[in-house]
C-alpha cells in the first residue's frame, strides 16, 4: 500500500505561525519621520550589519495575543469585543533616541525618554479588558514601548539621540494579524481614541 506524501503547500500551511497583537500604527507622515531616523542610524552605524524593517511594518506593540497554527476566529472575536468596550484618550508620544535591546539579533529600537501617562494607561486598561474577556495573555509586568527599526548583528554601543525627535500623535490603535515571515500585516480592526 503506497503512502501519499503531503504537498509542499500542505506542509507549509501546517508550519505557518499566525501572530495576533494590538498595536499603534503610525500615519504616513510619522512613518516617514521614523524611516528618516532609521536611515540616519543606518548611515552612522554600518557596523550593525542589520536587517532593516520595511516602513510599512513600523508599529509599537500594545498587547501580544499569541502565536497560533491558524487564525483563531474565537480569539479575534474576543479581542474585537474587548476593543469595542475600551475608552482612552488620544495623546502625543515623543520618540527621541535609538538604542539596542539584547538578543541573538539585537533589535535596534526607537524609544522615548518619557512615557506618556495615557500610553501606560492604554496598555494597562487593554490588558485588563482582554483578560476579563476570557483571553489568556502573558503576564506582562513591565511595558517598554518602542518601534523596532532593525535586527542587527551587533548592539549599538550607546543610545543615539534623534534630532529633531519624532512626535507621534496617537489617535487610534489596531488589531494586527501577521503570518510570520510572509508579507505585510493585515489590520483586522481599528479603534479611535477620543480627542
Amino acid at each position: 500500500m503506497s503512502r501519499i506524501e503531503p504537498s509542499a503547500s500542505q506542509v507549509a500551511a501546517r508550519t505557518e505561525t499566525h501572530r495576533l497583537f494590538f498595536a499603534l500604527m503610525p500615519d504616513a507622515a510619522t512613518r516617514h519621520e521614523i524611516n528618516h531616523a532609521a536611515a540616519l542610524v543606518q548611515q552612522q552605524h554600518p557596523e550593525l550589519r542589520a536587517r532593516w524593517v520595511r516602513p510599512e511594518r513600523f508599529h509599537a506593540t500594545l498587547n501580544f495575543l499569541g502565536d497560533f497554527p491558524a487564525l483563531p476566529d474565537d480569539v479575534v472575536e474576543k479581542a474585537r469585543a474587548a476593543a469595542n468596550g475600551m475608552r482612552a484618550a488620544a495623546f502625543a508620544w515623543m520618540l527621541d533616541y535609538v538604542a539596542s535591546f539584547r538578543g541573538r539579533e539585537p533589535p535596534c529600537v526607537l524609544r522615548g525618554s518619557q512615557m506618556p501617562e495615557p500610553l501606560l494607561a492604554l496598555w494597562r486598561n487593554m490588558h485588563t479588558t482582554l483578560v476579563e474577556t476570557g483571553l489568556r495573555l502573558r503576564d506582562e509586568r513591565q511595558f517598554t514601548p518602542h518601534v523596532t527599526l532593525a535586527y542587527a548583528r551587533h548592539e549599538l554601543p550607546q543610545a543615539v539621540p534623534v534630532v529633531p525627535p519624532v512626535v507621534w500623535q496617537i489617535d487610534r490603535f489596531v488589531l494586527v494579524h501577521n503570518v510570520v515571515g510572509k508579507g505585510n500585516y493585515q489590520v483586522l480592526g481599528t479603534w479611535g481614541l477620543s480627542g
